[in-house]
């Protein structure tokens, strides 16, 4: 018998999940027995570690509170900003000025390219839990080919705002039902 056919057993009425990337695997269910159900099926094809509550996935911090999950990437955050040397940057309110339009062409090219790159493909995974910075990283993104001082400067302005934000991250609570809430300052 195989994994498959083993994990196909499981009723309509439980719901399972598993998230598998490389060697690590998150499980988590309608049902406590469910898992213990799955982890003795998968056992018996592949050697399993088992590490507990999940508290850490793809350098994804996950904390139980308030009777949910707070996803954030506080460690991950502070690397970055370590690589960036803004580890003691003074902290920003918002990630960026709403008077601020970037453009191609504007001021002396930025000299790191290497340095840009970096910076802005870790600021692209930080959406992740930090999806408030996602506009302005698609932004500075857009300009990595031939980065200005000025991209550079908004970079280390969203730097700055996260320095300040280190904590905040996504909350994720069990509810029957979402709903998203959205906040603009658009034209």
């Amino acid at each position: 018998m195989n994994p498959i056919q083993e994990l196909s057993k499981f009723s309509n009425d439980i719901t399972i999940f598993i998230l598998i990337y490389i060697d690590d695997i998150i499980i988590t269910r309608s049902s406590s027995a469910a898992i213990a159900s799955v982890i003795y099926s998968l056992n018996k094809f592949f050697a399993l570690k088992g590490l507990g509550s999940l508290h850490c996935f793809l350098g994804i911090d996950a904390t139980w509170s308030n009777g949910g999950f707070h996803l954030s990437q506080s460690k991950y955050i502070k690397e970055l900003l370590q690589h960036a040397n803004m580890l003691e940057a003074k902290p920003q309110p918002t990630p960026m000025m709403s008077f601020i339009h970037l453009i191609q062409d504007g001021s002396i090219a930025f000299k790191d390219h290497t340095l840009y790159k970096s910076i802005v493909g870790v600021l692209q995974y930080v959406t992740i839990t930090r999806p408030e910075i996602a506009y302005f990283v698609n932004k500075v993104c857009q300009y990595m080919h031939q980065p200005q001082q000025h991209h550079w400067k908004i970079v280390k302005r969203l730097l700055r705002y996260l320095a300040g934000s280190i904590t905040h991250g996504l909350q994720l609570t069990p509810s029957s039902s979402y709903s998203i809430k959205g906040f603009s300052d658009a034209d």
